[in-house]
């Protein structure tokens, strides 16, 4: 290899490591909230899809909202109607000389339209703070029930709520009934 090959090879690998470096994603996550009862935790590489944590930040929307992106992806305002319960992501991810940032993001994976996501604007990440915003989360949902997330959500409508009713409506209708028997013997008496 000569000067004239290896000066621009050189130039190229300057260029790109800067880019690389900001582009870090999370070493690790936790998922809390919403009636789950325990922390879902998932670890690995947040930048490399086809792992459990890779899958995570692509499909809840981490890099557009942390770094922006173009086309940008986020949606333009809150998703209306009812969302379902709010999950939390802690995200840590590794910065320059051992620093550590750590940045939440809300999780809506049973909105009634397709899951959704919510990072806050202005969170410190390496030079600069993260975009924020809402982003429509496809996929979101299968890749958290891969990892332990409920399929429905916890303490939705379910058998317990009609165990609740009847435990509640039953004895009421026995006392209705017990009065009813009671104040006709009264006046046929």
């Amino acid at each position: 290899m000569n000067r004239f090959t290896l000066v621009p090879a050189a130039l190229a690998v300057a260029l790109i490591l800067p880019a690389a470096a900001a582009a870090k994603g999370p070493s690790e996550a936790s998922i809390t909230g919403g009636g789950l009862g325990k922390t879902i935790k998932i670890g690995g590489n947040g930048e490399m899809s086809g792992t459990p944590l890779g899958n995570l930040t692509t499909e809840a929307g981490f890099f557009p909202a942390a770094f922006g992106q173009s086309p940008d992806p986020m949606l333009p305002a809150r998703p209306s109607g009812n969302l379902g319960q709010k999950l939390t992501i802690h995200y840590v991810v590794p910065g320059p000389n051992s620093s550590t940032f750590r940045i939440t993001q809300d999780v809506y994976p049973y909105a009634r339209n397709g899951a959704v996501t919510y990072m806050k604007p202005g969170q410190p990440i390496f030079d600069m703070t993260t975009r924020g915003g809402w982003f429509r989360a496809w996929d979101l949902k299968r890749t958290l029930v891969r990892q332990g997330l409920p399929a429905r959500a916890p303490g939705g409508s379910s058998g317990a709520n009609i165990a609740l009713l009847a435990g509640i409506g039953i004895p009421g209708a026995l006392a209705l009934a017990g009065a009813a028997i009671f104040f006709r013997r009264r006046t046929t008496g």
